[in-house]
């Protein structure tokens, strides 16, 4: 558990906040005794982000330096479920 000061919540309070975003329990201290503790409402886990294939997207629709012809409009109404 991680110990902040009433002083460190207003002059910190990004720092803290990530902390407890987290997933940290942070004890909140006053004149050096602890009176609170902020906890995260929901521990969740973190999901790695997953980029698109943006190699592959190429690829699929650039042969050689240019496009095989498809409007944009295509492109982007094949691309809806790649996501």
């Amino acid at each position: 558990m991680k110990i902040a000061s009433v002083a460190d919540l207003r002059n910190n309070f990004a720092t803290i906040s990530r902390w407890i975003y987290e997933g940290e329990n942070v004890a909140i201290q006053k004149h050096g005794h602890a009176f609170a503790v902020l906890s995260p409402t929901n521990k969740k886990k973190k999901i790695a982000l997953q980029w698109p294939d943006y190699e592959s997207r190429l690829k699929r629709y650039c042969t050689g330096g240019s496009f095989k012809g498809a409007t944009a409009a295509e492109i982007i109404e094949d691309m809806r479920g790649d996501f």
